[in-house]
């Protein structure tokens, strides 16, 4: 899914709070925040998402996904077992849906903490250091550690940042 599209069918939610006389709020993630939030890449393969009203918001997925002929799961709350309490920027204001995306630290937070290969975190990672003009990687502990505290950051993932900042030089 490309930014556009991404749009269009959050538009289409909103039209469906609408008719349904419902606000509706999403904050998205990932590789859609990405897209939408950061124009950091042209597309996603789903938008990870937190939503509220979940009933409604889901019908109205479900109604697009059927739409479109997209995956049911095109929009998905698979996300929310990560999420921690974070600041958010409005990204759309529409008349029933408000959609956020969190700020690009927290957003890295999750990147690095998520680094997989044969995806797209990586490039992810990496215009996120660029964006936020990161030169360490004792920088970005310092922000996963103001996020989750607990969280044990693996010697791989500080192999691959290091490799990261060496690419970005």
């Amino acid at each position: 899914m490309t930014a556009e599209e991404i749009e269009k069918y959050l538009s289409e939610i909103n039209d469906e709070l609408a008719e349904k006389e419902t606000i509706g709020e999403i904050c998205i993630y990932g590789g859609a925040a990405m897209c939408l939030a950061f124009k950091a890449r042209p597309a996603t393969k789903d938008v990870d998402a937190i939503f509220e009203p979940v009933k409604t918001i889901r019908g109205a997925i479900n109604k697009i996904a059927d739409k479109y002929n997209l995956n049911e799961g095109w929009l998905n709350l698979a996300v929310k077992i990560f999420v921690v309490e974070h600041e958010k920027q409005i990204l759309l204001d529409f008349s029933n849906l408000k959609v956020f995306a969190p700020v690009p630290d927290y957003l890295l937070a999750m990147k690095v903490l998520a680094l997989r290969a044969e995806s797209f975190d990586a490039e992810d990672v990496s215009f996120l250091i660029k964006h936020l003009n990161l030169k360490t990687t004792e920088d970005i502990i310092s922000i996963i550690e103001n996020y989750y505290p607990k969280k044990e950051i693996k010697p791989e993932t500080i192999f691959q940042l290091e490799e990261i900042f060496e690419n970005l030089k």
